[in-house]
């Protein structure tokens, strides 16, 4: 499966996309980026049909964006347009270590208002026949209430028309009025979903001990089938409470969309029926992929691991998902 779309399996990601600023040699390289969209590119990469829920702004970027993406084998058929407002954007700093910080401009996002922009009924209708729909957190932090209900009733129709939910628990504080709001609508979204894909740094701020065990606890306890902690570099704990660690140790150049493209990896691996710890190794293939390179999706070279991954998903994994 080294060519062509893998027509099994149907996959909608939702969220916000925004335009990336990254520093190189005294300049700023323009990308773009977010949570859900990583996942999104880096599915589709791996030969899955995949759509993007989400709205973009009347901005000059709002139409490369488009472009790119559809370049890439995405389906941008559920893209929304808001003219009146502007796709987000941020910037990304990196320290020595490849740590990174944000700096965002997101407060006139049309992402905010994708349900309301015209053709969200469409584009719902189209995304509950899915066979797996991802969204995060921050999905849900840049919509209102009722937004956030919306994709949550979402999540149940796809369940029951028999897809699968995955769902990743990305906090980030400043998106919202409380860290107890946020734990609220965490644990909400964590019991409408199949996978659960949290991380430890983020759970920790998001309210809970450091304890991985009691996440992960916490997490099934809310109602998510399938919960995964991604630990960093320690690697990741897996549903029955084993340590999968990272095969090397790395010295990232640039953190950004790592989880992201472990996510892409798990989820992939679980589709085409590989067990947890199988699927948390090609996981972690990608994202130490990722990390080696500036972005948080870079473009692919020749060391890039999408299809010889996704040569062995198909060789290896069943004609269906979990």
């Amino acid at each position: 499966m080294s060519g062509g779309v893998e027509k099994g399996f149907r996959v909608v990601c939702l969220g916000e996309a925004m335009v990336e600023l990254t520093p190189h040699q005294g300049r700023w390289n323009i990308y773009y980026g977010g949570d859900t969209l990583n996942v999104a590119l880096h599915l589709t990469r791996l030969n899955f049909e995949v759509s993007y829920v989400t709205a973009l702004g009347g901005d000059p970027f709002a139409g490369f964006m488009r472009a790119a993406w559809g370049r890439e084998g995405l389906d941008v058929s559920l893209v929304l347009g808001v003219p009146e407002l502007t796709t987000g954007l941020y910037c990304i700093d990196t320290d020595e270590q490849g740590e990174r910080s944000f700096h965002y401009w997101r407060g006139q996002s049309a992402a905010r208002s994708m349900f309301n922009a015209p053709g969200i009924d469409r584009a719902v209708v189209a995304a509950a026949s899915a066979d797996l729909l991802f969204f995060s957190l921050i999905s849900l932090a840049i919509l209102p209430d009722e937004g956030r209900e919306a994709v949550l009733s979402l999540a149940r129709q796809v369940r029951e028309r028999g897809g699968k939910v995955a769902f990743d628990g990305n906090y980030r504080p400043r998106l919202w009025e409380s860290q107890e709001e946020a734990s609220v609508w965490r644990n909400r979204a964590a019991g409408v979903a199949d996978f659960g894909l949290p991380s430890l740094d983020d759970e920790k701020r998001n309210g809970m001990p450091d304890d991985a065990a009691a996440i992960l606890e916490h997490w099934r306890q809310c109602g998510c089938g399938e919960p995964v902690l991604k630990l960093g570099s320690a690697g990741v704990m897996l549903p029955d409470g084993s340590i999968k660690r990272p095969d090397l140790q790395l010295h990232p150049l640039d953190t950004s969309g790592a989880g992201d493209a472990f996510d892409a990896g798990y989820l992939a691996a679980r589709l085409h029926g590989l067990e947890p710890a199988q699927a948390a190794e090609q996981g972690q293939r990608l994202a130490s992929w990722v990390v080696m390179r500036r972005g948080a999706i870079p473009e692919r070279d020749h060391s890039a691991p999408y299809a010889a991954l996704a040569a062995e998903l198909a060789g290896e994994g069943s004609s269906r998902g979990p």
